[in-house]
């Protein structure tokens, strides 16, 4: 211990704090931003396969999809009478489907398995794999074959299948039966009573027997599309691109990543209404993968209801990524009984008085259900409309009673303080010390990383080891966080640390990111014969990336025989 300060404790206190005051400085995640969320895109063609997967793939969550605000697409041949147009356009916008190089769709043209397989490739290709094709594939697709890849992800995910013999059949039209079964066994569907398909379809006894469970899992689904008699199913017809474009989107809609075509849309009485589907502004929001933090808190703060009164409305909805943007103990503090006050101001504040559609919202100021104003901004060179610094992500979504606009950022009204919901009780004066809760800068997490030494050659922690990680929260402000950096002088790190308040980083795409500062002192362990302990000065951020997950970055200096630097980077498990 005679060494304690080889390495002079000033210079080393400079860096530290040095490194932890440049974390403490907002970081800006440079990135452009886009007017739109893209969807998968795919080539405009489809063919589902006509026997039934032995596998039943499990449901999985896939990233939630944003239609675009503006139509941006234009089909020389899909006029805007046409009956399947909502599906085609809203598809073509984001795409997952195209038309052909003269500028036509070709809606009545017939789809391939192939063509089938390749809009399934794009719409749907982040699946799961549930089974694995021979390594000859198909013996009727060449590997060199323009959809091989396409067919191949098809099958592994499940939705469709080959015919007896190892045969794939990519150029055989696939009749609309097929393409229904191919959608409902990839999404994993399942359920209903298939004998009321008679109440469904005149024409159910057509059905084949092996495609009947399937069918009636994606009538109930809400997937099917019949045009122009809703009852008319046409199992063995070839489906066309204007039908495969159909039940395409309303198998996006049953994952929740897009909408439901609009009540008084044409389109929407084709659509075969296996469940009755509630299109109020909260039931449109719930059926949204998107919007369930809101929907959550609408429920919270008793304002459902309300809002699915006749009204009109029109709400401007934060999205989850929104409301993860919150500084991390809001959302929680925001759900306690003694802060409803403040959780109804701030949804009353994201709500209109009547329909306004984005070509209808005005410059200036708009009067908000919470009593003030927002100030809406129109870029009408970008097509791009803000309301306060939040920008509208999809415009006019049609409820029943009202109108959404999506929107990255949450709205908080000028009466509401944000930073006072976080602050610890302050009934007897002292902290509430809750170990594991969360603190100012976010959850309490476990998780793992890795050190780069940069300094000094006594512990583990001035070479490049594995490490474990670990935030327990004691109070509102201070944390423990135990760690240890495994090697052949294995060092065990024990600092408490002083959590700062989130500070705004930034934004990738639509995704806005905050930073939690933190800095600190404690003890390091070295794990020797001789068990040497030295003081140990911390400094760094936490980044949450979602409400499971955060990333967090460290310097830690150790005083121990000689004086280690190294800069620790890892992965934590919130919880």
């Amino acid at each position: 211990m005679s060494s304690l300060f080889r390495w002079s404790s000033a210079k080393v206190t400079l860096l530290v704090l040095g490194m932890t005051a440049a974390t403490i400085t907002p970081i800006v995640i440079s990135a452009p931003a886009s007017s739109q969320t893209p969807v998968p895109s795919t080539t405009p063609s489809d063919t589902p396969s006509p026997v039934t997967p032995s596998d039943t793939p499990s449901p999985v969550t896939p990233t939630p999809v944003t239609p675009s605000p503006t139509s941006t697409v234009n089909l020389s041949d899909v006029s805007s009478d046409y009956w399947a147009r909502p599906f085609i356009q809203a598809l073509a916008e984001n795409n997952v489907i195209s038309g052909f190089p003269d500028g036509t769709y070709r809606p009545n043209q017939p789809v391939t398995r192939a063509e089938f397989a390749a809009l399934i490739q794009k719409a749907f290709g982040n699946q799961n794999r549930v089974r694995q094709l021979s390594a000859g594939g198909f013996s009727d697709v060449p590997a060199n074959y323009w959809a091989a890849a396409a067919i191949q992800s098809a099958y592994e995910t499940g939705f469709l299948a080959g015919y007896p013999g190892n045969v794939f059949r990519p150029n055989q039209e696939i009749p609309r039966v097929q393409g229904i079964v191919a959608l409902s066994n990839g999404l994993g569907l399942t359920g209903g009573d298939t004998s009321t398909l008679t109440n469904f379809y005149n024409d159910a006894s057509a059905i084949p027997e092996y495609a009947v469970n399937s069918v009636t899992a994606a009538t109930v689904g809400n997937l099917v599309v019949n045009y122009p008699d809703v009852k008319q199913l046409n199992p063995q017809q070839s489906l066309t691109r204007a039908e495969a474009a159909a039940l395409l989107y309303q198998a996006l809609v049953k994952q929740g990543r897009a909408q439901p075509i609009a009540s008084n849309l044409p389109a929407s009485q084709y659509v075969v209404a296996g469940t009755p589907v509630a299109t109020d502004i909260v039931s449109l929001a719930a059926s949204s993968s998107s919007f369930t933090t809101l929907t959550s808190l609408l429920k919270t703060a008793g304002l459902a209801d309300t809002l699915q009164q006749p009204g009109p409305y029109t709400v401007f909805a934060p999205t989850n990524d929104a409301f993860a943007a919150l500084p991390p103990a809001t959302l929680q503090q925001l759900e306690q009984p003694e802060n409803r006050e403040a959780l109804i101001k701030i949804l009353r504040y994201h709500v209109v008085p009547g329909a306004l559609t984005a070509s209808q919202l005005p410059s200036g100021k708009l009067n908000t259900d919470e009593g003030r104003p927002v100030n809406v901004k129109i870029d009408s060179a970008n097509s791009q409309v803000s309301v306060n610094d939040a920008r509208v992500l999809q415009a006019d979504v049609k409820a029943s009673n009202g109108i959404i606009h999506a929107i990255n950022q949450v709205l908080i009204p000028p009466d509401v303080n944000i930073s006072k919901l976080n602050q610890p009780p302050t009934g007897n004066g002292t902290p509430d010390v809750n170990v594991g809760r969360s603190t100012r800068g976010g959850r309490s997490y476990i998780g793992v990383g890795g050190n780069i030494g940069l300094s000094g050659d006594d512990t583990a922690l001035s070479d490049t080891n594995f490490s474990v990680i670990s935030k327990l929260g004691l109070t509102n402000f201070i944390s423990v966080r135990p760690s240890v950096i495994f090697g052949d002088d294995t060092v065990f790190l024990v600092p408490v640390t002083l959590d700062f308040s989130p500070r705004r980083a930034g934004s990738v795409g639509e995704r806005s990111f905050a930073i939690s500062p933190y800095i600190g002192a404690g003890v390091a362990i070295e794990a020797n014969a001789d068990t040497d302990i030295g003081l140990l000065l911390t400094g760094g951020v936490d980044l949450p990336i979602g409400s499971k997950l955060t990333l967090t970055g460290g310097v830690n200096a150790a005083f121990v025989d000689d004086t280690d630097v190294g800069l620790q980077l890892g992965l934590g498990y919130n919880f």
